[in-house]
């Protein structure tokens, strides 16, 4: 019985989910995409009134997918009629990578000098405490007390 369930429900997931196909991929493209009006807005949530360009370009969006284009060809047709700012993420190949890689870098180097420098700062401590309680430091605080009077206070 429960090996039954399994399989009616196995069966209603895999029809629900290309029920909202066009929707969702449509919604999906047009969050990868950003308005070329200026708003600096995802070209799906532009929605300032009057604006010139989200109009046009969702129905562009709405076009490619109607007739069977790939996201990438899609993508690829905008970034050639508006360039490559329309994408609201840069590429994963080429010299669009380092957008990628040198926050987490840049991240990595803060880590790491942080690190050496409580390191250092914590090597210069023990050095410090280590020179602070030598004979000739005792010698001069006891010549201090005697000369000024004041008992205590270093």
């Amino acid at each position: 019985m429960r090996a039954l369930q399994a399989g009616a429900l196995a069966v209603a997931v895999c029809f629900s989910m290309g029920a909202t196909d066009a929707s969702s991929r449509f919604n999906s493209l047009n969050h990868r995409l950003m308005c070329t009006c200026g708003c600096s807005e995802i070209l799906g949530e532009c929605n300032h009134v009057g604006c010139p360009s989200s109009t046009g370009e969702l129905q562009e969006l709405r076009a490619g997918i109607i007739e069977g284009k790939s996201d990438k060809e899609i993508l690829d047709t905008f970034v050639g009629k508006y360039g490559a700012v329309v994408l609201a993420a840069p590429t994963t190949h080429g010299f669009d990578l380092v957008a990628w890689i040198a926050p987490f870098a840049v991240f990595a180097a803060a880590l790491m000098g942080t690190i050496l420098l409580v390191r250092r700062w914590s090597v210069g401590k023990t050095q410090f405490v280590a020179q602070a309680s030598s004979p000739s430091t005792d010698a001069l605080k006891e010549k201090i007390r005697r000369e000024t009077g004041i008992d205590g206070g270093f």
